[in-house]
């Protein structure tokens, strides 16, 4: 019966891990949409450093380091970025050594009832009369 709950548990286990799993990769898409934000607004700044405008000559400087610390966050959400995708692989994998615990837990459970039923049926067939013909005196 210990082991009936036991299943249970790592179902939920599982449920519960499953979803983390899910959070991390939400994370992970939300860092990559920022990287896409950030790369397209260095490549429009590269467009207005190298544009032959008045307006745009004016603030060059002004462009060149909001460059670069466009460049530095680049950097830092790519390092993030990497840890994000190490923990979801890493996540994943705990889900799935659940899931297998989980399935190996069920099949003893299972493995269980069926010999406790056929107990149940050798204790039914030695409890009976072999047969009707049987007489008691």
């Amino acid at each position: 019966m210990a082991e009936l709950n036991r299943s249970k548990k790592l179902k939920r286990l599982v449920a519960v891990q499953r979803h983390l799993e899910k959070m991390a990769e939400s994370e992970l898409a939300a860092t990559t949409r920022h990287r896409e934000e950030v790369a397209q607004t260095m490549d429009i700044v590269i467009e207005a450093i190298g544009s032959l405008e008045p307006v745009h000559r004016q603030f060059s400087q002004h462009y060149v380091e909001r460059f670069g610390r466009l460049a530095i966050k680049e950097q830092q959400l790519e390092n993030v970025q990497q840890i994000q995708e190490n923990k979801v692989l890493k996540e994943r994998t705990k889900a799935e050594r659940l899931e297998e615990h989980m399935k190996e837990a069920r099949e003893l459970e299972d493995r269980e009832a069926s010999d406790q039923a056929t107990y149940d049926l050798l204790e039914i067939t030695l409890a009976a009369p072999a047969s009707s013909k049987v007489q008691t005196s």
